[in-house]
């Protein structure tokens, strides 16, 4: 093959390799944001496995997740056992059984950092998101990464990384590593999402 052949066919290859390489770099957590913001509410089943240090094995739970934008969330645990937690605005209810717990998380402010990632994520509020985490996202719109690190010194003493996946605006699982080594792991099935 003469040279001047070659050279074309180098630039296609390169191109071909390179090519994927920019879409993911233009892949931003200001359009994942964007794409995620346009769910105005969805239905999925988990499955949450807990790693204790006291254990050795992991507590599993599955059950029900629903979300209406902006900021209603509610878990609904199934198995082992019933139980529920919703969460509409400041407050949070936890039904175990016959007790029933309302807390306002304007009292719990490490509780309140936690839960606002999910639901600031879910509602594609990036600002929200920022005001408490350094966000960054890696991947491409088809399997995406989002890594949250607490800007707050006192938040990292209870939790040091919440890492979210997801394809385009649905996520697949959740990730939240504590800085006692425990961690728990979500893995979510989206079953419908409504716009």
């Amino acid at each position: 093959m003469r040279r001047a052949g070659l050279i074309p066919l180098l630039c296609a290859v390169a191109l071909a390799i390179t090519a994927p390489l920019a879409a993911a770099e233009a892949w931003s957590l200001e359009q994942l944001m964007h794409a995620l913001g346009k769910q105005r509410s969805g239905q999925a089943s988990f499955v949450e496995r807990k790693y204790l240090a006291i254990l050795d094995a992991p507590v599993e739970s599955s059950g029900e997740l629903h979300f209406r934008a902006p900021d209603r969330l509610e878990k609904i645990t199934l198995a082992p056992r019933p139980e529920s937690l919703l969460l509409e605005g400041n407050t949070l209810t936890v039904v175990r059984g016959e007790r029933r717990h309302v807390v306002q998380l304007s009292d719990y402010r490490e509780i309140a950092a936690f839960i606002d990632s999910i639901r600031a994520t879910l509602a594609g509020d990036r600002i929200a998101l920022e005001r408490t985490y350094a966000p960054s996202l890696a991947g491409t719109p088809q399997d995406w990464t989002l890594t949250l690190l607490p800007r707050d010194a006192k938040m990292a003493e209870v939790v040091l990384r919440i890492t979210i996946s997801g394809s385009h605006a649905q996520l697949r699982g959740i990730e939240i590593l504590q800085a006692d080594g425990d961690r728990s792991v979500m893995e979510i099935v989206a079953e419908r999402a409504a716009r």
